[in-house]
C-alpha cells in the first residue's frame, strides 16, 4: 500500500460532556462521574472503547476499520501475571462515608486538638476504589475520575498503603483507581473512608497479616476519623475521634435521609478557630446517646457544637439550614450539619425541599439521598444493591 493520503478518526464512547455546573440538582438513576482518568484509561467505564478510523489513499476507496479496545481486560491480564502466588491480584471495594448524628466538643487539649464525643454512623453514599497488584516494587499509582485530587503521598490512600508496608514489611505496591462520588469539604469523612478501605485492601492482598484491631489502631497515625470505619458502622467516638466504641445500630437502618451540600466548603481549621467552648452545649453526650437508643432521632438530640462556628465562617450555610427546616417542617425528624460542614442532613425523608430546585441560588448544590449502613465482622462494607442516587459533585481535592 502506498503512503496514506488522509486519515480521519472518530472516537465513539470516548467523549464525556462537561457540565458547566459541577453540581446539578437532579437525581440520576445511576451516578456517572464527569472528568478524566490519568491512567487505566477510565477504568470506571465497564464497556469497551470503540474507535472507528476512516482511511483513504490514491489506490483504494475509503474503508472504515473498527477496533475494540477494552482497558479493563488488559489491566486484569497484567494484574494476573504480577504475582501468581498472591491470594488475589485485583479487588474492588466500596468506600462509604459517614455522618455525625450528634457532635459534642468537650474540651481543648494541650496538643492543640479538641476532645469530642460523637455518634458516628456510616451511610450508603460512597466511592468505589479498584486495586490491582502493580508490577512495580517501588511505587503505587493512583488515578481518579475527577480533577484536583492529589495522586501522590498527600492522598490518604497512598499514606495508608505506605503505613501498611511500614507496619507489616509487605512489599506489595498497587495500581489504584478512585471513582469519586462523595464531595469534599463536606464533613462526611470521604478521605478517611478511602484510607481505611486502602488499609483493608492491602491486608487482603497480603493474606491478612494484620487483625482488624491492628488496622484500626495503626490508622489513627494518619487521621483521627479513620479508625471509626473499622467499627461495624455505628460507634460512639471520643478523644480526637480515634477512640472508637462499637455499638449496635441505635437507629433503624431503613430510615431515609437527604444530603444537601452547597458548593462552598468549610475549612475545618477555620471552624475550630471560631469555636467558643463556653458557648457550646453542656448536655452530657451519653445522655444524647441513650435518648437516641430509646426514642430515635429528633431535632433536640442532633446537636453539633461546630454549627455556630461553621455558620460564622459560612453565613449562607446557616440560611440553608433554616430554609430546609422551614420548608420541610414535619417532613424531617431532624435537620443538622455533619462534622465541620458543609453538608446539611435532613433525616426522615430522601427528598430535598422544592426550593433547592426552584431557586437559582441553589442550582449548584450537591444532592443525594442515603440511609444508614453497617458491615459484618471480617467483611468490608458492601455497596448497596440500589445505590442512592446522587448529583454531580465538586471536583476539588479528596
Amino acid at each position: 500500500m502506498q503512503s496514506m493520503a488522509s486519515s480521519h478518526f472518530l472516537c465513539i464512547n470516548n467523549v464525556i460532556p462537561i457540565s458547566p455546573n459541577p453540581y446539578r440538582t437532579i437525581h440520576f438513576p445511576q451516578f456517572t462521574p464527569f472528568g478524566s482518568s490519568n491512567f487505566h484509561t477510565k477504568l470506571h467505564f465497564q464497556r469497551p472503547k470503540i474507535v472507528k478510523a476512516m482511511i483513504s489513499d490514491s489506490n483504494f476507496s475509503k474503508k472504515q476499520v473498527e477496533v475494540v479496545y477494552n482497558p479493563d481486560e488488559r489491566i486484569n491480564k497484567l494484574a494476573d501475571e504480577v504475582d501468581k502466588e498472591a491470594p488475589l491480584s485485583r479487588l474492588t471495594l466500596f468506600s462509604p462515608c459517614k455522618i455525625n448524628v450528634f457532635l459534642r466538643i468537650t474540651d481543648k487539649r494541650e496538643d492543640g486538638y479538641h476532645d469530642l464525643a460523637s455518634l458516628f454512623h456510616v451511610i450508603s453514599l460512597g466511592d468505589i476504589i479498584k486495586f490491582s497488584l502493580s508490577p512495580s516494587k517501588t511505587t503505587d499509582r493512583l488515578s481518579t475520575n475527577v480533577s484536583g485530587v492529589p495522586l501522590d503521598d498527600r492522598n490518604l490512600i497512598i499514606k495508608a498503603l505506605n503505613l501498611y508496608r511500614k507496619k507489616t514489611a509487605s512489599e506489595k505496591f498497587f495500581w489504584i483507581h478512585l471513582d469519586k462520588r462523595v464531595p469534599t469539604g463536606a464533613g462526611l469523612g470521604g478521605g478517611s473512608s478511602n484510607a481505611a478501605t486502602a488499609l483493608w485492601a492491602a491486608n487482603q492482598f497480603s493474606g491478612g497479616l494484620a487483625t482488624e484491631k491492628e488496622l484500626q489502631e495503626w490508622s489513627s497515625e494518619i487521621g483521627s476519623d479513620i479508625p471509626f470505619f473499622f467499627s461495624q458502622g455505628a460507634a460512639y467516638c471520643t478523644g480526637r475521634g480515634e477512640i472508637v466504641e462499637n455499638i449496635p445500630p441505635p437507629i433503624s437502618l431503613d430510615l431515609p435521609m437527604v444530603l444537601i451540600k452547597p458548593q462552598q466548603a468549610c475549612s475545618t481549621a477555620e471552624v475550630y478557630k471560631c469555636l467558643k467552648l463556653n458557648k457550646s452545649s453542656n448536655i452530657d453526650p451519653l445522655t444524647l446517646l441513650e435518648k437516641i437508643k430509646r426514642d430515635g432521632i429528633s431535632q433536640d438530640v442532633c446537636i453539633n457544637d461546630l454549627e455556630p462556628p461553621a455558620f460564622e465562617v459560612l453565613p449562607s450555610l446557616k440560611q440553608l439550614k433554616q430554609r430546609i427546616t422551614a420548608a420541610g417542617r414535619g417532613e424531617y425528624d431532624a435537620v443538622f450539619m455533619s462534622g465541620s460542614g458543609s453538608t446539611i442532613v435532613g433525616v426522615g425523608s430522601p427528598d430535598p425541599p422544592q426550593f433547592v430546585y426552584d431557586d437559582a441560588e441553589y442550582r449548584d448544590v450537591f444532592l443525594s439521598d442515603a440511609y444508614f449502613l453497617t458491615r459484618e465482622e471480617n467483611q468490608w462494607y458492601k455497596e448497596p444493591a440500589s445505590t442512592p442516587s446522587a448529583s454531580d459533585f465538586d471536583s476539588e481535592s479528596a
